[in-house]
């Protein structure tokens, strides 16, 4: 017997002294075993919902262990050799002889409803688990002893492992997957942005990835000073005021109020430095209050906690998707993030982002919003020759944010290095390359951004000023090599592509 079953016992103990009655439903448990012993296709349908350890009486856990270890061997499944495989285990004594399997037979009324009274039995399995969790979740709790972030952690990964036992996903067949897919092409039809995800409001952007994709980590990456925190601000303030899809802004670095500052900055075109400094002339108050109104009322939801860990990461993104139904959630930055529940367990910070950067894509994948987290680059940027351009080797902490990622975004700056013009002959004045390094469902590409410094925002070029590259004459921004995450063609990297 595994140490779940006997705490799931003792629990059950307890229960029983309190004089309340725990989950069971022993008819159900004999008759569905007694139609396994008649129904040489019930375990079918069972088979998949079932474990021994479902079953609340120890002698069935038994039977049932008994017609799986048959059932592996591809043997019949029937009174006689489900009673010779229990003397073969030497458990036919404790179960009861052949008299107890043979009487199972009796109970039957009929095997047609079989997967149903399946997943009965499941229930109350379910309700014994909960209740084993919730007496050792109690009786911990009042000791002082016991840390209580230790607690909290082995109390969801005690509720986790009892959803992962029981519900798991069943398979769809190809027709309805088509009808799905018919369904969201149509939508994508009657767009009037033909996007299929949030809008980042950078329009070559949003071409190239078609939005921020429900369910993707997207990790933006630079070195200290290329206005990684004004880019994600920008993206989340197009998504929310332009597009009024509720986002949430996690700050690990700055306070609420400073990255309020420089949304109501870009949003009134008043420099960052006067709001920062209350230096502002009467007129200047008129147009602050005037042109942020739309802000006002947007849906963005900023949280400044520091050194946020994971599972508080994934609480409060709980209750926002529940309450404010968020689409998007941002986090700045990354490496300023914790994992203090497991901390005991890893050796080295590399270890600790590598499960953060996990956590982070199934937090994405349960609430089905993209995530964009902001990430160092390292210092070897700074020590490399040449243009500086970074590099998916350049990922701090750990490769694992490479691997994890749906996509990977680096920005560069060339004039923040001295550099006037660009390899491929773009004036650098007021230009950021946002470089997609890795794009798991698209292609690669450079996107040209314009960035203004003074009200730290990022924009799209006017197509007056939009800069030309020599890619063959064509505008910097159209597509120049196809993904290397795309299995579906070689990737073959152009001529001119840095």
């Amino acid at each position: 017997m595994n140490d779940t079953s006997l705490k799931t016992i003792q629990a059950l103990e307890e229960s029983e002294v309190t004089g309340r009655v725990v989950p069971q439903a022993l008819d159900l448990e004999e008759s569905l075993l007694g139609a396994l012993l008649l129904e040489k296709d019930a375990l079918t349908a069972t088979i998949d919902i079932l474990k021994p350890t479902t079953f609340y009486k120890e002698a069935h856990q038994e039977i049932y262990k008994a017609i799986l270890e048959l059932s592996n061997k591809s043997e019949s499944v029937d009174l006689f050799t489900v009673t010779n495989q229990l003397k073969k285990n030497g458990t036919i004594t404790s179960v009861g002889g052949p008299a107890y399997i043979a009487q199972l037979t009796d109970k039957v009324i009929s095997a047609a409803n079989v997967e149903t009274h399946a997943h009965l039995i499941v229930e109350h399995s379910m309700r014994r688990e909960l209740i084993s969790v919730a007496t050792s979740m109690q009786k911990n709790a009042y000791k002082d002893t016991q840390d209580v972030f230790d607690l909290l952690d082995r109390s969801e990964q005690a509720l986790f492992e009892i959803t992962k036992d029981h519900i798991r996903k069943n398979y769809t067949d190809i027709r309805t997957l088509i009808k799905s897919a018919y369904k969201e092409i149509e939508i994508r039809k009657n767009k009037k942005q033909h996007l299929s995800g949030i809008p980042s409001g950078f329009i070559t952007l949003d071409r190239l990835t078609m939005g921020w994709q429900k369910s993707d980590l997207i990790i933006v990456a630079a070195r200290p000073g290329m206005g990684k925190t004004a880019f994600m601000l920008s993206a989340m303030r197009n998504a929310a005021v332009s597009h009024s899809h509720p986002v949430a802004i996690f700050s690990l670095e700055m306070s609420a109020i400073q990255l309020v500052n420089r949304l109501i900055s870009a949003e009134s075109g008043l420099e960052h430095e006067k709001i920062r400094r209350g230096k502002l002339a009467n007129h200047e108050w008129e147009q602050l209050i005037h042109k942020t109104n739309a802000l006002y009322d947007a849906p963005i939801y900023i949280d400044d906690t520091p050194a946020l860990s994971i599972f508080e990461l994934r609480a409060k993104c709980r209750r926002l998707k529940i309450k404010h139904n968020i689409q998007v959630a941002a986090i700045d930055y990354l490496q300023l993030m914790t994992n203090e529940l497991h901390r005991k367990g890893y050796s080295n910070r590399e270890q600790e982002v590598a499960m953060i950067s996990r956590s982070l894509k199934s937090i994405a994948k349960e609430l089905e919003i993209p995530i964009i987290a902001i990430s160092q680059l390292s210092r070897a940027v700074e020590t490399r020759g040449g243009n500086k351009r970074p590099q998916l080797s350049d990922m701090r902490d750990s490769g694992s944010l490479e691997q994890d990622a749906d996509m990977v975004l680096f920005l560069y700056r060339p004039d923040y290095y001295g550099f006037t013009e660009s390899e491929v002959g773009y004036n650098t004045k007021e230009a950021a390359e946002l470089i997609v390094a890795k794009h798991r469902n698209g292609a690669l590409d450079n996107v040209l951004l314009k960035y203004k410094a003074a009200f730290t925002q990022f924009a799209d070029f006017e197509l007056s000023e939009q800069p030309q590259s020599n890619y063959d004459d064509l505008p910097f921004g159209t597509l120049k090599q196809p993904s290397k995450a795309n299995t579906l063609y070689d990737a073959k990297p152009t001529e001119n592509n840095t």
